[in-house]
């Protein structure tokens, strides 16, 4: 018993936090963006993207190669039977330098370039989708500690409630207006509603938990929930929107874009290259060379390869396509269950708002029945439980509602820290891609790399 009062001391403790620490939604939302180690990882491998843009380009540059060689020999001929040199050293040293750059191949150059945009692009939107994810977690976490916070204090009311019904009993036992069996029944309403809180605790703490895991910190008084952002005018209107913005679907379209542009690559492998040369290179011996060169090179049979490459190339296309189409679909369906769990969640708190008028009515009636003599301790008991389970399943379906609103936003794409005006510094998928778009290689473009860099890790 006195654990269990202890736990009652420390939930009680929790939802009674000092004001000086209490956090809004917004807050948790903000927090959850700078901290989001998903975010982090996601866009990391946006910078990567970027850079397959500068290695497109790169390849599209001369390339210069710089080489230094240096040796030492020596003979040793003792026997002298040929030599008029019986022992002779040798050494040499020379230095080169090479440029080369493709002149021609196919367009292939210019298509990695693309196909290099396309998948920077396809990236962002996978950011934005994580992003989504990232802040209706934090969301939902940050409702699901409320209610669990109001739901234990709901359990704490009907645990006091049974509690002076058992005290009612024991004292109308002992003038004789009921049995022991009613007593009873008190007892073991009791017991029931001490573990039923006890559950409700549980449930608090793995809410604190994910709050942690989602936000980044545990949860301190938080406030009530402010009001909603606005949602599309209607069922129709949120499937529009989600089909055009979503980030699945905006990604499906890069990834078909780049399967189009695969397929030109496929064909231009098997058309002729060019590339042109240019050396020069200085021995000790004071003798030095220059080269100039311009080759072409034209695949004629490679064993039925550039052709399975080709034929795989117009397949993948295939796929993406279908992709794409299915994506549309995935989408505009995810946007119609959600407009429709989030109606169902308003009916819901409707129907829970009269059943809790009812039962509540119920509740009181019974109870002065009972003090009657009219009902029995079981039918007061049976009243309070169903006064709870009202109370609880209209605190479940207003959580719904809300979380609701934030999945038909995701759903259509716009569950954003852009969108949702949070009023911090976001993070620009544009900037580290200008900075490197050009392959750059100075140390002016270098220094303003670092300066990225640096604003991205604060």
């Amino acid at each position: 018993m006195r654990n269990f009062w202890a736990a009652l001391a420390v939930t009680s403790a929790l939802v009674a936090a000092p004001a000086a620490q209490s956090e809004t939604l917004a807050d948790a939302l903000i927090s959850a963006y700078k901290t989001s180690n998903l975010l982090d990882q996601n866009q990391a491998v946006l910078r990567a993207a970027d850079e397959s843009a500068a290695v497109a380009v790169a390849k599209l540059r001369p390339v210069l190669d710089f080489a230094a060689a240096a040796g030492y020999s020596r003979y040793d001929n003792a026997a002298g039977t040929t030599f008029p040199v019986a022992n002779y050293e040798t050494s040499s040293a020379s230095v080169s330098l090479t440029a080369s750059i493709l002149i021609y191949a196919g367009g292939r150059g210019l298509l990695g370039i693309d196909i290099a945009k396309e998948s920077v692009l396809a990236t962002r939107a996978a950011l934005i989708n994580v992003e989504q994810q990232v802040l209706l977690a934090a969301v939902s976490a940050y409702v699901d500690v409320r209610l669990q916070t109001e739901i234990v204090a709901l359990r704490q009311s009907n645990m006091r409630l049974i509690d002076q019904e058992l005290r009612a009993a024991k004292d109308r036992f002992d003038v004789g207006e009921v049995t022991l069996t009613d007593v009873s029944l008190a007892e073991a309403a009791l017991a029931s509603a001490r573990s039923g809180l006890a559950a409700a605790q549980g449930n608090l703490q793995i809410a604190r938990e994910q709050f942690k895991a989602t936000v980044g910190h545990y949860p301190s008084n938080l406030k009530s929930l402010p009001k909603p952002p606005q949602l599309p005018k209607n069922q129709d209107a949120a499937k529009a929107i989600a089909v055009r913005n979503h980030p699945n679907v905006i990604q499906a379209q890069h990834q078909a874009k780049i399967a189009d542009l695969q397929i030109q690559i496929a064909k231009g492998a098997m058309l002729p290259s060019i590339s042109g040369s240019f050396g020069v290179r200085q021995a000790d011996t004071g003798v030095g060379s220059a080269t100039l060169g311009l080759n072409l090179s034209q695949p004629i049979y490679q064993g039925g390869e550039l052709s399975a490459l080709y034929r795989q190339s117009l397949a993948q296309k295939e796929a993406a396509d279908a992709n794409m189409h299915q994506s549309v679909v995935l989408i505009s369906q995810a946007a119609g269950n959600a407009w429709t769990n989030l109606s169902v969640a308003n009916a819901s708190i409707q129907a829970g708002n009269l059943q809790v008028t009812a039962t509540q009515k119920a509740f009181d009636g019974v109870r002065e029945e009972a003090k009657l003599g009219a009902r029995t301790t079981l039918d007061v008991l049976n009243a309070e439980q169903d006064l709870l389970n009202a109370r609880a399943s209209r605190l479940q379906a207003e959580a719904s509602r809300y979380v609701g609103v934030y999945q038909v936003l995701a759903t259509t794409g716009q569950l954003t820290a852009a969108r949702l005006n949070l009023g911090i510094a976001t993070f620009d998928p544009e900037a580290y891609y200008n900075a490197v778009k050009s392959a750059p290689a100075t140390s002016t473009q270098g220094k303003k790399l670092d300066r990225i860099m640096s604003k991205i890790k604060k």
